[in-house]
């Protein structure tokens, strides 16, 4: 999956994985933004198993567009 950052006008960092729509965090930092995405997309990766619902299909866990 692939998380796009992007800093915002007030300095916050926008986090999103682009392949799990609604994932979008916001963290103080680049690499806060990152670690929050992670942690969103693997809790709802792990809802939607539990729930018997597709997830996409993943060559790698995480990789942070640059």
């Amino acid at each position: 999956m692939t998380i796009e950052t992007e800093k915002e006008d007030d300095g916050r960092w926008l986090g999103e994985v682009t392949e799990l729509p609604g994932v979008m965090v916001y963290g103080s930092t680049r690499e806060e933004a990152i670690k929050r995405a992670q942690a969103l997309a693997l809790r709802v990766l792990a809802d939607r198993l539990e729930h018997g619902e597709a997830v996409p299909e993943m060559q790698s866990v995480f990789s942070v567009a640059t």
